[in-house]
């Protein structure tokens, strides 16, 4: 399965980052293979508007099956929603940590955003 892990680096030993539209990266991981690749999202980091709408359309377009992040807000969530992408919010710790407490079943599938628009 292809996830995309919110991050503050670019390895798995990074701590997560608890925003998902101004995260710093993206690290797409494949759960199976364990192959992973990071994103850079300064586009979102550096948006005065728009920054969960545009990060959830990358994450889409990069065919993400689920997104694992800290929080995630109203507009984010209707776009990877929109997506068919499953959203995991509440994690902390490093990339690897949260993929696998993802794994194990730890993290509970969002069915709704946890924090307000504009959230930093």
């Amino acid at each position: 399965m292809k996830v995309a892990v919110t991050s503050q680096g670019k390895e798995l030993s990074s701590q997560v980052d608890p925003r998902f539209g101004r995260a710093k990266y993206f690290i797409e991981i494949d759960t199976d293979s364990g192959e992973f690749i990071a994103h850079d999202n300064s586009q979102g980091l550096n948006a005065s508007q728009g920054a969960g709408i545009q990060a959830g359309q990358n994450v889409i377009d990069l065919a993400i099956e689920a997104v694992i992040t800290g929080n995630v807000g109203p507009k984010a969530f209707r776009t990877l929603q929109a997506g068919n992408v499953k959203i995991y919010i509440g994690a902390t710790g490093t990339v690897q940590n949260a993929v696998e407490q993802f794994k194990a079943g730890i993290l509970q599938e969002a069915k709704q955003a946890n924090v307000e628009g504009h959230w930093m």
